[in-house]
């Protein structure tokens, strides 16, 4: 399909990945798909891009200009954001890869996730409050009873009620395991919620009849294993007819730097300030069994940082498009080399330390976007496989991908957004252009759903281990394959890649050799940064082997990234790769009085 060019999303590239690389047709082999084809899929991401441009862009700036502000004890939003959101779940958006039985068009997350890339891109702030209620919808699909679905997911799916997780607390951040709100069951077999939320994204608000709260709290005993997960609804009742305020209340507004259209709040529940019948505390729906919340929860946890990593990438995306445009635009100082003092002063584009900035920038965009789509993919065949030895494989493969789709994303999906600044130069750092919105809107992704060292400690102390090594073994077959395959078209990238692949391999089994963990993860931040530049390298190697079915402009251009990244940009992990395997225990010997 031949695209009009955007500054929210490039719209070539992702056709590319969607067809020419990732073959997502070939996903209607699946009986969960079959009804799907190109037409289907382009039909939702077009849509998506009409959207995203009508409904959402135009009130971005707006949204972060006017914060939500506290009016009679009641959140107050612009009125664009709630047309938007309504627009959205009109389309059918919500509910897009739900099965048909909860009406849903059963479409593949990696095409859902290409489309809903237009949003993030075009008005993350926005955007958000169905970003949390779908991933809320799909964990109470997935994990709770028959009766709790049926009576939650019409209305959420349908847009009137909104969805949020609650999972930190005051003091209590990403250290799940020192939860303190309490959960206690009744005599009528509910229970009643007590204890403080804070960081709660959508948590207040009057963009829906319902505030559908996914909330952990403690049932048993010290730890992760005494957490529990409930459904704690704003109202009580049934849709249209929602009879009792629960016992939900908002304590404040926090006051962010970036994603200023998304209300973050501190929530109280069981504080008496709604008190329903004489027992104290909010209504709580137990979802599943006791003791399992936090297992329950990484599924929507898993869905919401891939979700992170690809506004990351979004973010980073118009980011650039908006530096390259005005790059071009931009005439200033003469070319390189020039000699003739009345020579013309020529585009900053043309000047090599800006090229430089923008191929990076674009290498961060478009690497972020294959990482986000291939792992999307993934989820697609994982689930829809009927082979259970298969899926599993495929689920396990993902497991390790998912910290690096997350974390690598954030971390350059921002330095795109930062580059952008730069190559505006001044002008990048006023409000008259939107690259420093976009910057303190991404701000928040390397931060969101787990941080850069979270991630870290997952993937090196958890995921490259879990049932022996085999989904990493499964990755590194893969980019060995890879390499394999094009070493004959494509030598100098393709040994440069198969290198990192092999040291890589050899560094994770040193790290482990003694197990011990303590030295093994004193520097897993560096080795998360280099497995997200080597797989990242393998996905552009990759793409270099679609390129026949590609446009030829498309082509060219591909091919200038992947080259430029595997030759400028993959080289840093050397380093990394060094002080991994020099097993380097200075951050866990040092006096914390010299920091």
């Amino acid at each position: 399909m031949e695209h009009k060019k955007s500054l929210i999303l490039d719209a070539a590239d992702l056709d590319f990945c969607l067809y020419d690389w990732l073959d997502v047709e070939a996903l209607s082999r699946f009986d969960r798909f079959a009804e799907h084809n190109r037409e289907t899929f382009e039909g939702l991401t077009g849509l998506a891009r009409e959207l995203a441009e009508e409904y959402f862009a135009p009130h971005n700036r707006k949204a972060d200009l006017n914060e939500p502000e506290l009016v009679d004890g009641k959140v107050q939003l612009i009125p664009e954001v709630k047309a938007a959101l309504t627009a959205f779940a009109e389309a059918g958006f919500l509910g897009a890869t739900m099965d048909a039985e909860h009406g849903g068009f059963q479409v593949p997350t990696v095409v859902y996730r290409a489309a809903f890339m237009w949003f993030q891109a075009a008005n993350v702030g926005t955007v958000s409050y169905a970003l949390l209620t779908t991933a809320a919808a799909n964990l109470i699909r997935e994990h709770a009873s028959a009766e709790l679905a049926a009576k939650f997911l019409p209305p959420m799916l349908d847009g009137s009620w909104t969805g949020t997780m609650n999972l930190s607390e005051p003091g209590v951040g990403s250290a799940l395991g020192d939860l303190t709100t309490s959960a206690t069951r009744t005599a009528d077999g509910m229970y009643r919620v007590r204890g403080d939320k804070m960081w709660i994204s959508a948590g207040d608000h009057e963009l829906s009849e319902n505030i559908v709260h996914l909330v952990l709290a403690r049932t048993g005993g010290p730890g992760v294993k005494g957490l529990s997960l409930f459904i704690v609804p704003r109202w009580l009742g049934e849709p249209g007819a929602l009879t009792e305020r629960n016992d939900v209340s908002l304590v404040g507004i926090n006051h962010k730097m970036g994603y200023r259209g998304t209300v973050n709040t501190a929530l109280s529940y069981g504080s008496g300030a709604f008190p329903v019948g004489d027992e104290p505390g909010a209504v709580g729906y137990l979802i599943g069994e006791e003791g399992r919340g936090l297992h329950y929860m990484f599924l929507m946890m898993n869905e919401a940082r891939l979700g992170v990593g690809a506004s990351a990438v979004a973010l980073g995306t118009t980011g650039f498009l908006h530096a390259r445009e005005y790059a071009r635009d931009r005439v200033h100082g003469k070319e390189i080399g020039a000699k003739d003092a009345a020579a013309p002063a020529v585009p900053i584009i043309r000047h090599p330390d800006v090229r430089r900035m923008l191929m990076l920038a674009k290498a961060y965009s478009q690497g972020g976007t294959a990482l986000i789509l291939y792992a999307g993919k993934l989820l697609d065949e994982s689930e829809a496989e009927t082979d259970p030895q298969r899926s599993a494989a495929l689920a396990l493969l993902l497991d390790v991908l998912t910290p690096v789709a997350k974390s690598w994303s954030s971390q350059w999906g921002l330095a795109a957004n930062d580059i952008a600044i730069q190559v505006l130069g001044g002008s990048g750092y006023v409000r008259d252009f939107p690259v420093e919105q976009f910057y303190r809107d991404n701000r928040l992704n390397p931060i969101h759903e787990g941080t850069h060292g979270i991630q870290a400690l997952d993937l090196l102390g958890r995921k490259v281990l879990l049932d022996g090594g085999s989904g990493l073994a499964d990755l590194l077959g893969r980019m060995r394959a890879t390499c394999d395959r094009l070493t004959a078209a494509e030598p100098e990238l393709a040994a440069l890649v198969a290198a990192r692949v092999d040291r890589v391999e050899a560094v994770t089994r040193e790290l482990w050799e003694d197990g011990d963990p303590t030295t093994a993860l004193a520097n897993a931040a560096h080795y998360l940064e280099a497995m997200g530049d080597i797989v990242v390298a393998w996905l552009f190697l990759d793409q270099l082997g679609a390129l026949d079915a590609a446009p030829a402009a498309t082509a060219a251009e591909k091919r200038a990234t992947a080259r430029f990244f595997i030759t400028h940009v993959l080289p840093r992990v050397d380093a990394d790769l060094d002080l991994l395997a020099s097993r380097d225990r200075q951050l866990v010997e040092l006096d914390e009085t010299l920091i």
